[in-house]
Order: C-alpha cells, then sequence, then structure tokens
C-alpha cells in the first residue's frame, strides 16, 4: 500500500513499540487507540472544567454523509460530546471536491475557524475526505493554513481514532494521505442522524473514469463489501429500530464483480428484501451502461425497493456523451428509461446533468432538452461544468462562460416545467410517506417521503416521526405536496 506524507507512529510508541499489543484485525487496533485517544480527551475534560465540544461538518454526496457517521460514532466513544457549533473544540470538515466551489467554501470556513482558534488555543482542526487527496490541496494547506492540526484522506478514515491520537500526541500537523487501500474495516463505532433510517455502505471506489470526474482519483477503485457482512449491519440496524436503508456505492450495478463470491446488485437485492422488520430500500447511484435488465425484474416484483431510480444522464447528445466516456448514447439512455418506465409506470426517475462540458455547442444542449422532454424527469439536479484538475477533461477547449450561462438557463427551464407535470401526477392519490421531521419553515406541519421520493407535508404529532403513514396528497407544489394524514 503506498502512502504520502504519512506522520510516523508517536515517538513514545516508537519507543515502546515492543510493548504495544499484537492485534489480530484491524477493527481491534482501532478500538485500542480509540481507548488511548479516550484517555487523551478525558485529559482536556479535566483542563478544560467541562466536556470537549466537537463538530463535524459534511460536504457532499450520501457517501461522505455516511463516513461522516462514522467519525462522529468513534467522537463519542471517546468522550467528545457532540455540537452543531463550528466554535467547538475539535472541528472535522470531511469535504468534496467534485466542483471547485466546494473546495472554496472550505478555505474561506477556515479562515472562520481561524478566528475562533485564536481565541481558544487548546481548539483542534481536522480535515478529511476527497478534498485531501489532492496534492494540490494538502500543499496549500501547508503552507496557508498552518493552524490546522490533522489532515487525512479517504482511504483511511477507519483509523481515525488513531490518528487522532497522533493529534494529540503530535508537536505540529499530522498528515495521512494514502494513495489508495484494498481495506475495508467492519464494527467501527456509527452514530446515525435519524434512527429510523440509514445508509449503507455496499461498495467503494470507482472504476468508470468518466473524463470530467475526480472521484475515481480521490476515492479510488472499486472495492465491493462480502454481503454477509452488508446483511448483518442491515439486521443489526432494523434491531435498532431503522426502516428504511439506502445502499450507498458509486456505480452499484458494478457490486460484486470483485468478489470471491458469485452475486450481482441485483440478487443482493433480493437478499436484503428477506430481513424481516425492513419496510423501504433506496439505492444509489446506477450508471446506465450497466443497470441490466436482472435489476428491472427484480425492482418491478419487489413489495420493498422503493419506487424511484436516480440514472444519470449527464448529457443528452451523444457527441458529449462520447467525449465524457459515458458508455451509451443518447438512444440507448432513451430506450433504457422506456424499458423501465414499461415495467414500472409508476417508478420516478431522476438525474445529474452537466452543461456546459467542452466541445458542447447550443445543438447538444437541444439534444439534453429533447431526452428532458422524452424521459419526463421528476426531478433533476443541473450543475455547470466545473473544471477538475488531472481529469482528461481539464486539458479541452473550454466553453465561453456566456454560452454555458445560456444553455444552463434553458436546461434549468425545461427541468422546472417538465418536472412540475410530472409530480404532479399523483395530485389527489393517497400514498404512504415515511415521516422524518418537523418541517423546517413550518414548526406545525411534518415533512414525509414518498416511495417515490417526493417530499409532502402535513399536519400532524411529532409522535409520528420515524413512522409510514398514509397521506392524502392535496396540492402539488412543482417538487412536493402539501397533504394530510389519512387513519
Amino acid at each position: 500500500m503506498e502512502k504520502k506524507n504519512t506522520f510516523p507512529i508517536n515517538e513514545k510508541e516508537q519507543e515502546n513499540s515492543c510493548s504495544l499489543p499484537v492485534w489480530e484485525n484491524e477493527t481491534d487496533r482501532q478500538l485500542y487507540y480509540m481507548q488511548k485517544a479516550g484517555e487523551h480527551v478525558a485529559a482536556l475534560k479535566e483542563e478544560l472544567g467541562r466536556t470537549p465540544t466537537c463538530c463535524v461538518v459534511t460536504f457532499g454526496c450520501q457517501m461522505n454523509a455516511r463516513d461522516s457517521e462514522k467519525l462522529v460514532g468513534i467522537l463519542e466513544k471517546i468522550g467528545y460530546q457532540v455540537s452543531e457549533s463550528e466554535n467547538s473544540d475539535f472541528v472535522i470538515y470531511n469535504t468534496c471536491t467534485v466542483r471547485d466551489n466546494a473546495n472554496q467554501k472550505v478555505y474561506g470556513r477556515l479562515g472562520v475557524l481561524n478566528g475562533y482558534k485564536r481565541k481558544n488555543p487548546k481548539m483542534r482542526i481536522a480535515l478529511c475526505g476527497c478534498m485531501m487527496q489532492e496534492p494540490s490541496v494538502i500543499e496549500k494547506i501547508k503552507e496557508s493554513y498552518r493552524f490546522v492540526d490533522l489532515m487525512f484522506g479517504t482511504h483511511n478514515i477507519f483509523r481515525f481514532a488513531e490518528l487522532v491520537n497522533q493529534m494529540f500526541e503530535a508537536k505540529g500537523m499530522v498528515i495521512d494521505i494514502w494513495k489508495d487501500t484494498d481495506k475495508i474495516v467492519e464494527d467501527l463505532p456509527v452514530d446515525r442522524k435519524y434512527r429510523f433510517k440509514s445508509g449503507i455502505n455496499i461498495m467503494f471506489g470507482c472504476n468508470n473514469f468518466c473524463s470530467y470526474c475526480i472521484v475515481p482519483y480521490v476515492r479510488g477503485r472499486e472495492r465491493s463489501r462480502n454481503s454477509k457482512d452488508i446483511i448483518k449491519e442491515i439486521e443489526g440496524l432494523v434491531a435498532d429500530g431503522v426502516v428504511e436503508i439506502m445502499l450507498l456505492g458509486q456505480n452499484v450495478n458494478s457490486y460484486g464483480k470483485n468478489l470471491e463470491e458469485e452475486i450481482t446488485f441485483a440478487q443482493l437485492l433480493q437478499e436484503v428484501e428477506k430481513i424481516e422488520g425492513l419496510e423501504r430500500i433506496r439505492f444509489m447511484t446506477s450508471h446506465p451502461k450497466d443497470l441490466s435488465d436482472e435489476l428491472i425484474e427484480v425492482m418491478k416484483h419487489s413489495t420493498k425497493i422503493c419506487r424511484h431510480l436516480h440514472l444519470p444522464l449527464q448529457s443528452g447528445s451523444t457527441k458529449i456523451l462520447k467525449a465524457m466516456n459515458r458508455h451509451y448514447t443518447k438512444e440507448q439512455y432513451l430506450a433504457l428509461a422506456a424499458k423501465i418506465r414499461e415495467a414500472m409506470p409508476d417508478i420516478a426517475i431522476t438525474t445529474d446533468i452537466i452543461v456546459g462540458f467542452p466541445g458542447e455547442t447550443p445543438e447538444d444542449v437541444d439534444e439534453t432538452i429533447d431526452v428532458i422532454k422524452k424521459v419526463g424527469f421528476d426531478n433533476a439536479f443541473t450543475f455547470i461544468y466545473s473544471k477538475r484538475t488531472g481529469t482528461p477533461a481539464a486539458a479541452m477547449e473550454q466553453v465561453p462562460e456566456k454560452v454555458v450561462k445560456e444553455g444552463f438557463d434553458r436546461v434549468l427551464k425545461t427541468v422546472q416545467e417538465t418536472a412540475k407535470k410530472q409530480v404532479s401526477r399523483y395530485e389527489g392519490m393517497v400514498m404512504e410517506a415515511l415521516v422524518e421531521e418537523v418541517n423546517e419553515h413550518d414548526k406545525t406541519l411534518l415533512t414525509g417521503r414518498l416511495s417515490n421520493n417526493t417530499l409532502v407535508h402535513f399536519p400532524g404529532d411529532i409522535s409520528l416521526i420515524g413512522g409510514i403513514v398514509k397521506v392524502s396528497l392535496d396540492e402539488c407544489h412543482g417538487f412536493y405536496y402539501m397533504g394530510h394524514v389519512v387513519s
């Protein structure tokens, strides 16, 4: 395993390395370092005269959100009190680098943290996640943000407890960035954001190398978890009150390809469906190039798999799709969407669209708009192309900003028009919703999520949160509904 900028084992342990325990596995190793880190936190508590606080801020995707739950679980285990304030004793930014503006957000917020740290010299700051896998970022942090205490990447997040221990014992910045890994470490602490639903990593990394995307470079190659470990984890979650799970992977359709056991993603879904007490199954993300007929059939006949499929289009132009290295054409995508709709007429299809990819013309944008109209997406996440250094697309001729904006506005307008029509087809129906939380804007309302991923807001008692209730969809407001509970 190749590493870069790795901080060595602290001097005290180096001197007494012969006295260190011999661990049977990585999990036991990290449990040992949780105990060691806990001793440092206990000492800090005594020094401060209060329980030290921590705050984990997540940027990016569901994979990052799940990683953050693991970080919080370990922080609680070693004695920190979780806070939502970034003016805490330990702040961790779990970063995203899919788009450049994500990087700029982190740099901006680090400036704020510097002010907090000047007032609280005992404060510690850590950076982790995808952004840390970029060598240029590491150099910038070392040069311009020397008050950061700890940096680590995506491949060694399971060593968080060990790295925290090093951070407490180090005299300077601790940097531990791995180029890659083949490790999958099970059974470490996790603190879920929701008691009734949870994300589940079924695989890590990506082998697709889309020409615009930096993810394969920062997340590494695909590694699938053993199906028995996945099932065991879900069974444990269900026993703890979880009714809905989200299976996570950069491309779930590739699940199982690197395992010794012969298993496809569709077969994994069938095994997950057998778990008693589990009510809903979601997954993300499916790549159009290898979404199988087997998967469509499993979804069609399932009583637990939600009627929602996120199927990233990225562009409707075959020319641009080829330049993106997406491995399908416009016609193939349309045929796949039609096949899915035929098998499941009630399914909601959502997508991702990039506007302004190098070489894109207004005519290419027309092709994308044509696909939007023909498929009828329930929602689309539309992005302006972001140049990422190190990707093939970064070396291509870029589209003028004015042309990009014009294309983006046209695509967004089409998405809004078609999605509103698509979502409104449920108006007046009664459907089941998982009640997730009190509405952010109106505390008299609850917010629930339908099987098709559409949100519905309705009056109700907080005791309903975490349960599945029948809701009348009274009024469609574009991408969401207003409704009421039906007894």
